[in-house]
């Protein structure tokens, strides 16, 4: 109704218009009724009857009676139904390799033994012989699932015993058990960070965090790739003359090693912001647990911080420890209150009695033999000399890293292309040289700005000749996809 007065408003209005330039002269008159009326007014007289009129109308409303079959039959013909996805174009084929074996330092590889630089098997512990009698005795104790959620009958013994363990390893009050690594950060962002909240994250952080960001509602602000003058730049705006800012809660979310540059990040640095601006941090060890420090505690010994310093610890169980599931640590209170309200411990079926003692084991292997985080440092030092004169591919991740990331030196001025070469050279060892590695392949709902590259996750299980064949295998396969660059 709105539509159709806006309409004949605007129809009169130039009526309106048009009859006083035609009519509006002082010959221009009209008699209704014996009483002289200019030409304009007549028209506007004339629309506004014809309005009425319209508006006396009934509108048309559809019968009532229900359609007949015929009716029925000719709809569902004439209806085409939208694709559920998008149609498949050439370059959205892709047939990845087929993974034959347990994903060691070495695999097999569409029948085609290879060395494996794709596994976050850092400490080398997949397919140990005391990881694996835990898990038998634990199958033969437990079953193979706890069936239910923790909070109603899926909470076991060996549940609370890993809890402790972990928390006692890395020496905080207390921990919590989930079930898949990658909801850890999806369950624990959202439980404390809800609509309103201020969130400053670095722009590298991997899928994982991006989406516990989105299902937070917060008011995401991302800082440069570990740039801590854009992080204090931000957290200066965020808080100078703000006092709204002051009085909601404020987060800083990083990784210890991210995944997504194989670079470090300056806890120390960190810390002193955090403190200065008074914020909260949640630091993500997935990559860092087992793996930085003298013992593997992760970040918070690499730079000799004390983990009280960090509010809320987050890692997955499915790297050094060669387990799966994932865990939260951190103080009493933290932790209670992911019981209540972090999703993915409420709602989901609680982590495997099985996993949850492998993890307990793999610590106590872990404390029980340092020697295995010596020889994983030897392993990613041995392999930065050997690709230190790679033509074509820099080495952007830090010297210390488990993930050692190599980007082009000199983009081809697209995403699209860059990705293209990189996987060329991926293929190009596969195929050639029997060497496993990754590209950082990114979903089209994965918001990192960071460029794409070629990963190798180092492991303590490597040898000293798998490392040396594939500093030269890439150094070939470099130079012959990048010949024609």
């Amino acid at each position: 109704m709105d539509t159709m007065f806006s309409a004949f408003e605007t129809m009169a209005k130039f009526v309106s218009d048009w009859g006083t330039l035609a009519f509006d002269t002082p010959y221009a008159r009209a008699v209704v009724f014996g009483v002289p009326i200019r030409g304009h007014l007549l028209v506007e007289g004339l629309l506004l009857v014809v309005i009425l009129f319209l508006l006396s109308q009934k509108s048309y409303k559809p019968p009532k009676r229900p359609l007949t079959k015929k009716e029925v039959d000719e709809l569902c013909d004439e209806w085409v139904p939208e694709p559920l996805i998008p149609s498949i174009t050439e370059d959205m084929k892709y047939e990845p390799p087929v993974l034959e074996s347990a994903a060691g330092p070495h695999a097999v590889i569409n029948g085609k033994e290879v060395v494996n630089f794709t596994s976050a098997n850092y400490l080398g512990l997949l397919g140990h012989d005391k990881l694996q009698d835990s898990c038998i005795k634990a199958l033969e104790k437990y079953g193979v699932g706890s069936c239910g959620p923790r909070g109603f009958y899926g909470t076991i013994d060996v549940h609370l015993d890993c809890e402790a363990r972990i928390a006692k390893f890395l020496g905080t009050s207390d921990s919590i058990l989930y079930s898949y690594g990658l909801s850890t950060m999806f369950s624990t962002i959202p439980a404390f960070c809800k609509k309103g909240d201020v969130i400053v994250v670095d722009e590298g952080v991997h899928w994982g965090i991006q989406n516990g960001l989105h299902l937070s509602r917060s008011t995401i602000i991302y800082f440069k790739h570990n740039d801590m003058k854009s992080l204090e730049s931000i957290l200066e705006n965020a808080t100078h003359d703000n006092k709204r800012a002051k009085k909601l809660r404020r987060y800083i979310i990083v990784e210890a090693v991210y995944q997504n540059s194989g670079q470090i990040a300056p806890l120390d640095e960190i810390i002193k912001l955090k403190e200065k601006y008074r914020f909260r941090v949640i630091l993500d060890e997935s990559n860092s647990f087992g793996v930085l420090g003298s013992s593997g505690r992760g970040l918070t010994e690499h730079f000799n911080v004390p983990i009280e310093k960090v509010d809320i610890v987050t890692a997955a169980m499915g790297h050094a420890l060669a387990t799966e599931g994932g865990f939260c640590t951190g103080s009493s209170r933290v932790i209670d209150h992911q019981r209540l309200s972090s999703s993915g411990y409420v709602f989901s079926a609680s982590l495997p009695p099985y996993l949850a003692s492998a993890a307990i084991t793999a610590i106590d292997v872990l404390e029980g033999h340092p020697d295995l985080i010596t020889k994983l440092k030897a392993n990613i030092a041995t392999l930065h000399k050997g690709l230190s004169d790679l033509q074509g591919l820099e080495i952007v991740s830090h010297p210390e890293s488990p993930i050692v990331f190599l980007r082009l030196k000199r983009s081809t001025g697209s995403t699209k292309g860059d990705l293209q070469l990189l996987e060329d050279i991926a293929d190009h060892l596969l195929k050639e040289h029997s060497i496993f590695v990754a590209t950082s392949k990114r979903s089209t709902v994965d918001k990192c700005k960071l460029p794409a590259g070629i990963r190798l996750f180092i492991s303590a299980a490597h040898t000293e000749s798998d490392l040396g064949k594939a500093c030269e295998s890439l150094k070939r396969a470099t130079a012959l996809v990048l010949a024609g660059q």
